[in-house]
Parts: C-alpha cells; structure tokens; sequence
C-alpha cells in the first residue's frame, strides 16, 4: 500500500482503468468517464451515519461485561489454563478466543470487516469508495497489478495519520498485541490507517493482500495463512472479493476457504466489476462462480452473494444499474446489521466463550479426580496417568460430564488435545474443582455458571428491551432466555 496516491489521470492509470474497463473504454473518453462520480448519499442514509449513537448506554453494557468476564470467567480460565488448551485445539472450536494479554482490547474494539480475495479484484477499491477516500493523500494504492502486499488495518484516530506494525503490536489498549508471535517480518507488512470519519467510529476494516496462486506463502516471509486465520478468527463480518476475470480456484484460495470453515454465517461473497458484463454474460459468471466454489463451501444455505461494481465511478452504459444499486444497498444494510448488533454479538461470544471454559475446568476436574482415584501406595503416577490419558472413555471421562452437567456432546473439545494439554501441564498442578472456593470469594464454578445462566442473558435483556444496563442489573432482573446472536443467521 502507497499512502499519499492520489487518484489523478496519469497515463500508467489510464492504461489500469482501460483494462478493467474494456468496454467502457470503447464507449467514452477516459477522463469524461472517470469525471463522472457516482451519487454517495445512500452509503450514509443506509448506515445511519448521521444518527447520534447512546455513547452512556453501549459504554455501561460494556463496563458490565467486562465486569463479569473478569469477575466471574476468568478465574476458571487462569486456574485451568485454557488458553494453553487451545494452543492444541484448533479445529473443534472455529471462532475467537480470550485470556491473552489484549483481553480488555477484544472486548472493546470495535466489529472488524475483513476483505479477502484474489489480487487486484477490488478489495481496496472497495475500501475507498465506503469511505469516500477516492482522490485523497490516504486512499488505498489501486491498480491492475497486484498493489497490497501488506495486512492495512483502516480505524479511527482523531487525525488522519499511518501506524507502523511494531506500534500497533506494542500497544496494549488495542487489540493487536498478539500478532507479535507471527514475527518481525510480518510486522513489517503491518500498516495501520488512523482517520476521524463516522464510519470507523463503528467498524474497522482490513484489507489483505491479494491471493496469487503461482506465489508459495513461504515466499512472503511470514507465515500468511496462519496470519489470515488470526484475523478471520476475530472477523465479524468476510468480504470475499472475485471479479469476472478471476474465479479460479487454486491451492491458496482453497486453503483460505478452509480455514473459513465454521464461519459461514460471517461470509458473503462479492463478484465485483459487474457492469465490465451484460447481462448474458454476466449471467454465465455468476453460475461459474459457484460451480467453482460449490466443492469448497459444504453447507446447506450457501453464503449470500452481492453482484456489483463497488467503487466511486458511475456504472457502464447498458448494464443492469438498478440491479447493481439495490444489491449494494443491500451490502450495506448487512454492515449496519452488524454495527447495531455488536453488543449483543459481543455478549453472546462472552458467553459461548464461558461455556467452553466452563467444560474445560469441569473435564480437568474429572480427569483429577479419576487420577487421585486410581492412584495407589504401589503405584506410579506417570503410567496411572498415562492411562488415563490414552484413552479417557475406558474410564468414562467424557461420558461422566455429560451424564451430570447440561453440557451438549457437541460442545465437547477434542479429546488428543488434552493429551497434549496435559504433556506440558502436569495433572499434580490442578486442584479439585470443590477446593477452588473461597469464603470471600465462592467457588469458581458457580461464579461461571451464575454468569451464563443469569448474568449475562439478563445482560442482552437489557440491551434488547431498550434499559440502561448498570451494574446491579443483572442481580436484580433474574435470569433471562438464552442470548441469541441475531446478526447470526439460522
């Protein structure tokens, strides 16, 4: 990315625009067309970005949630170590995590809206024209070659200014400290854009670097996919970008769509530069589009796809115009979705984030408890416990927390994880669940339960029936109905 590019008729741009618009290319002047700009009023009519949000609402239910998560989950967490357990475990839970050092950091921030897709399809383009960037200092490089080579994380500041990756990663009040462990040379393809604009007072976007098929990612110098899993993984809404000239699938975007798995509620997926098309053919693009994506999207409801041209200019001559602007309108209804929604998405994933921690301290606690039960004068704990671990159903581990607890079967981890967990966690380092209690204090895991069972579903009865949250709200309310995340779709 090039900060301080502006948008000007220079003959290497020209050359850019006249080859992703053939056609309009032949029907106008190049600089009569790129004068013509599109209308940019219903970019800030569908986001409300002219309403005046309760900053003294959305900042106690924050305060609240931040309170029971570190009154009442996080102790659980550090007494069993969960984060270490998820060290191992990555496929059983696709999602974000908690429990690092940025844990204040991923409460607080803002949704993130990731773009993803192969290179120079619009992803950036697409960036600038939500944000009205087009023809200033610090809109996104475009072009017809691939332009992105870093990850560029656009948020508010209260004046337009870069971030280099290093700081980002040393601040502590954001939520980018742990992308340290991906080392100094993918720090160096980190860039933060800081900008006021009512937008990003909402929302933050990435943009990524294009995907290119005959690149290897050991190439890059850092490891991309894991990069790109670490985003995805806090993601609140995927931009899949394709235009008409890229719908292949090669080795890399079928990695992408892997680690995709399990976030198909979050995708949605954009054929951009449609007005390059007729309808005929635009017709046969989108049917290829998903003939080439079917085999990498096993799901009943495939994503929602949005045909468009997303980028400042007036649509082509002769092409589908309503069509293009109705499903941008409709884009944009689901980025606003996902605004308003945030604190009750933000609550719901604390407490689908506490039910796991919860099954997690409750299988340590059984696998403690059959240790100490198997446990002899004669015996030796490395081969008792090495037992125990090989194969937990002999000694009913799983089944035991099933049979006692309302915990689904299909929430329940990996079971070859714990045997790593516990290769680097001594089984002698954890206590009993019933000698985590404390006079002042309680028992660790009536804390957890009273906070997904009360608290926080108490928490989203607030937000939704239109009350202030204070902090006695969820004492005094009882126990609300299970929190549904409704920008989730089922």
């Amino acid at each position: 990315m090039t900060l301080g590019k502006s948008l000007s008729p220079s003959p290497s741009l020209s050359l850019s625009l006249s080859l992703s618009r053939p056609l309009l290319s032949l029907l106008l002047p190049w600089y009569d067309f790129i004068s013509v700009l599109r209308d940019r009023s219903h970019i800030d009519e569908t986001l409300r970005l002219a309403t005046e949000e309760k900053a003294g609402d959305y900042a106690g239910a924050l305060q609240r949630l931040r309170k029971i998560y570190h009154t009442s989950i996080r102790p659980m967490e550090q007494a069993y170590k969960y984060n270490e357990l998820r060290q191992h475990e990555i496929s059983a839970y696709p999602g974000r995590t908690l429990g690092d050092s940025s844990t204040d950091g991923e409460i607080t921030s803002k949704p993130m809206v990731l773009f993803l897709g192969p290179w120079s399809v619009g992803k950036s383009s697409m960036i600038n024209y939500l944000l009205g960037m087009n023809d200033s200092p610090y809109q996104l490089y475009t072009g017809a070659e691939p332009t992105t080579s870093e990850f560029t994380v656009i948020m508010h500041g209260e004046k337009i200014r870069s971030v280099e990756g290093i700081v980002m990663a040393a601040d502590s009040s954001r939520s980018f400290s742990p992308l340290e462990k991906f080392g100094q040379n993918f720090l160096e393809k980190l860039v933060g854009i800081e900008m006021p604009h009512k937008l990003l007072e909402r929302v933050t976007f990435v943009d990524t670097p294009g995907i290119i098929e005959n690149r290897k990612q050991q190439e890059r110098g850092y490891p991309f996919n894991d990069v790109c899993q670490w985003f995805i993984d806090r993601a609140d809404l995927i931009f899949v970008v394709f235009d008409p000239t890229k719908l292949d699938v090669g080795l890399e975007l079928e990695m992408l769509f892997r680690q995709l798995k399990g976030r198909e509620s979050q995708i949605r997926i954009i054929l951009n530069k449609a007005d390059n098309l007729v309808t005929q053919d635009l017709m046969r693009v989108y049917g290829a589009l998903f003939w080439s994506l079917a085999p990498l999207i096993n799901v009943t409801e495939p994503p929602r796809v949005y045909v468009s041209s997303f980028w400042p200019y007036d649509y082509a001559a002769d092409t589908s115009r309503e069509l293009f602007k109705r499903e941008e309108i409709s884009l944009l209804e689901d980025l606003n979705q996902v605004i308003e929604n945030r604190m009750e998405n933000k609550i719901a994933f604390i407490r689908q984030h506490g039910i796991r921690v919860r099954i997690h301290g409750l299988l340590v606690d059984r696998y403690v408890q059959t240790f100490k039960e198997k446990m002899s004068f004669f015996s030796d704990p490395e081969l008792v416990f090495k037992e125990i671990v090989d194969d937990p159903d002999k000694f009913y581990i799983f089944k035991s927390i099933l049979a006692k607890t309302n915990v689904s079967k299909f929430d329940l981890p990996n079971r070859d994880a714990y045997r790593d967990f516990f290769g680097v966690n001594p089984i002698t380092n954890f206590k009993p669940l019933q000698a985590e209690c404390s006079y002042m204090g309680g028992c660790l895991l009536d804390k957890i339960e009273r906070a997904i069972t009360t608290d926080l579903p108490a928490l989203l009865s607030s937000i939704n029936s239109g009350k202030q949250p204070g902090l006695s709200s969820c004492e005094t309310t009882g126990c609300g109905e299970k929190p549904k995340n409704r920008y989730r779709k089922n």
